[in-house]
């Protein structure tokens, strides 16, 4: 019978830290490990956000920790450990499962991060970074085409309908880009020199200063936007430490 490679749950936890550099980072969120389980981990259940189905998947799985992009622990929210919360820290805790969650440090990291990740599969070639943190990317496409040939590629890659306001017709040579709820970078994105501007979500606002400035917007989705970043990083662990690492998806249509 083979034996599954384990790592120490704290080992885990510094070698993210480390990899992701949470430390640098003002968020919005503790990074890191957020729910401590057993000390050694084997199996390891990736996803985007750490729902009650995330973590359902997880205890059927086995798992020996979660590890997603979305975590708990929000500024700003309330604090009581009731109703939803109570049954998700629950289940962590009756099953001694730990959760590690790493929220703009996996959307910042050249390689792991979701802008990273995003780039790599519509082929974006990143030539700098803008907004908060240096979070967001600005760079091009493999060749010029126009804002409505954005979003038809973004897509193609996601498998949901893009949402392109303002001028499709435009040529786009520099592309701005940052996945989730960014679109408050918009702006900055424009004084970077953006032809396009890419993000998750859109407000309403957006709308307006997509048509009055010329510079389209498109709004892919946030979760679709950071899917890949937590699987490119549970990939690189299962590589590394020979853990199993899997990716559970989740339909959110946000």
């Amino acid at each position: 019978m083979t034996t599954m490679p384990t790592l120490r749950r704290d080992e885990l936890r510094d070698y993210l830290d480390g990899l992701l550099e949470a430390g640098r980072f003002s968020d919005y969120c503790p990074n890191g490990l957020q729910v401590e389980g057993r000390t050694e981990v084997g199996r390891m259940v990736c996803g985007v956000s750490a729902s009650q189905a995330l973590l359902d998947e997880a205890v059927r799985l086995g798992a020996d920790a979660v590890l997603v992009h979305h975590g708990w622990f929000w500024r700003g929210e309330d604090l009581r450990v009731t109703s939803v919360r109570k049954r998700r820290l629950a289940t962590l805790l009756v099953h001694d499962i730990s959760l590690f969650a790493y929220h703009l440090p996996l959307d910042a990291h050249p390689v792991f991060g979701n802008n990273a990740q995003l780039a790599c599969r519509l082929g974006w070639k990143s030539e700098g970074r803008f907004g908060d943190q240096d979070i967001g990317y600005i760079g091009r496409p493999e060749v010029p085409l126009t804002a409505a040939a954005v979003a038809a590629a973004l897509e193609s890659a996601l498998g949901r309908t893009a949402l392109l306001v303002g001028a499709g017709d435009r040529m786009v040579r520099r592309l701005a880009w940052c996945s989730g709820g960014a679109q408050n970078w918009f702006e900055q994105a424009m004084l970077a020199g953006a032809d396009c501007y890419v993000s998750g979500e859109i407000s309403e606002q957006t709308v307006h200063l997509a048509r009055e400035s010329g510079v389209p917007y498109i709004a892919a989705g946030h979760h679709a936007t950071e899917r890949y970043g937590v699987m490119a990083l549970g990939e690189h662990l299962q590589e590394k430490f020979g853990l199993d690492c899997r990716f559970v998806d989740f339909d959110n249509p946000a």
